[in-house]
């Protein structure tokens, strides 16, 4: 895949530490790249989980992936306020199919009011030991954990309102062409 620009579609694949497939997002609009991140809007994109399953997403949402940290951000767009679902996950990277990334189980959900959840603890903990998971991952989960925290109470990069108007903006603006 040629590294994406701005208004281009790509596919975003999900696999587990085993290399199986976890879940695909086709045509996610990229809105801006960097060395580091790109950030992109999924808004009624096609979703295939592994079992075939298939299925729409009801609002929009942009995505926020990076090559440094483990983890990446969706920043869902709702009448009721933004909420967040945060995946720890490997940094991402591109192939010629697609911008691919190692699902870890764990997630942070933050709330349209604030409120934050760890969610799936029990699901970290069955494939840790079902899929080997090395010790040093373990460990850099569990730290990346920290940072996602701080940048939600700090209302840093994709948590901050004005990140979310920006980039929903930008979206529209590109879908108007």
């Amino acid at each position: 895949m040629k590294f994406p620009k701005e208004g281009d579609f790509i596919t975003i694949q999900s696999y587990k530490h085993d290399g199986l497939l976890h879940r695909t997002w086709k045509d996610t609009t990229v809105l801006k790249t960097t060395e580091n991140a790109i950030i992109g809007v999924n808004d009624h994109t096609l979703v295939t989980e592994s079992d075939g399953r298939k299925w729409v997403t009801r609002e929009p949402a942009i995505v926020y992936f990076h090559k440094k940290y483990w983890f990446n951000i969706i920043a869902m767009i709702r009448d009721t306020g933004t909420s967040y679902y945060c995946n720890l996950a490997s940094p991402y990277f591109l192939d010629g199919e697609a911008l691919k990334y190692i699902d870890y189980d764990l997630d942070v959900k933050v709330f349209a009011n604030g409120e934050k959840r760890l969610l799936d603890v029990e699901e970290y903990e069955r494939h840790r030991k079902q899929m080997n998971y090395p010790a040093d991952i373990d460990f850099i989960l569990k730290e990346n954990v920290k940072i996602l925290v701080d940048w939600i109470n700090q209302e840093k990069g994709p948590f901050s309102e004005s990140y979310v108007n920006i980039w929903y903006k930008r979206y529209v603006e590109l879908r108007k062409r």
